[in-house]
């Protein structure tokens, strides 16, 4: 790990600023994306500026149609939840299987969103319920949220503060995690929204997915036999130690499965 110098802001607008006014300067939030990739020398930051003193960003509420998760919501703060279990039931569920309890009680929402790891579960959240990351500035729906492996809309020194959730009629994850890390094999979530069937899938591809297909045979047919004969193709899928793209295709379908039989 190469030496950077840490900053501890008080405000939100005080962080953004040593971001903008330092070239190397990064985030650091919960640090259980970022300090891996700092001791495998994958990046070398200058300036790490610390999110830790900014409370605000880890309220949870939830009104009207809508909750909204602070991006320094823990995971395990947002499986604890008694708004996000009342409200959307699928998503503390998917907090609460994150990696493992020091993972889940130091990594957030934010910074999981933020760096967008292909194998996350959050994205399949964000993507299946419509969500909408609020940043310092502005407002990014998720569809056009994750642009590519490790990449998304965020420019270098925008802060995500938030991340607003609509409230689904009903929603559920599927997920085969890794043996040991617990990241997605592949997850796929199913809500059914008040805009239609969504069904995101993550840790399958270089991003995360939707699947038109398998959202035309469920608004039909909110049955798991609706997705009969139904694939997706391999070819675009990742293929590693862990499991080959013709698998992880196979798996899709599968999880799929399970999660509308889970719809709650």
């Amino acid at each position: 790990m190469k030496p950077f110098e840490l900053h501890r802001p008080s405000t939100a607008q005080e962080a953004v600023g040593l971001v903008t006014a330092r070239d190397g300067a990064k985030y650091l939030a919960g640090g259980q994306s970022l300090l891996p990739v700092l001791k495998l020398e994958l990046a070398e930051p200058s300036d790490l500026v610390s999110l830790a003193r900014l409370p605000e960003l880890r309220k949870i509420t939830a009104a009207g149609d809508a909750v909204t998760i602070g991006a320094l919501a823990t995971h395990d703060e947002v499986s604890r939840s008694e708004d996000v279990a009342r409200a959307i039931p699928a998503l503390a569920k998917l907090a609460g299987a994150i990696g493992d309890p020091q993972v889940r009680n130091r990594g957030t929402l934010g910074g999981s969103v933020a760096h967008a790891d292909p194998a996350a579960d959050y994205p399949a959240a964000l993507l299946a319920l419509g969500a909408t990351v609020v940043t310092d500035r502005r407002e990014i729906a998720a569809d056009a949220f994750f642009t590519g492996l490790f990449e998304t809309a965020l420019g270098r020194d925008e802060l995500v503060t938030a991340v607003r959730f609509p409230i689904p009629k009903r929603a559920a994850y599927g997920k085969f995690a890794h043996r040991a890390s617990k990241y997605a094999l592949v997850g796929v979530m199913v809500a059914d929204t008040a805009g239609g069937v969504r069904v995101a899938v993550t840790g399958a591809g270089p991003k995360v997915f939707r699947v038109p297909a398998f959202e035309a045979a469920l608004t039909a047919r909110m049955d798991p036999s609706a997705l009969d004969g139904l694939t997706v193709p391999a070819a675009d899928l990742n293929s590693d130690a862990e499991a080959s793209a013709e698998y992880r295709a196979h798996l899709i379908s599968v999880m799929a499965r399970r999660a509308v039989q889970a719809l709650a």
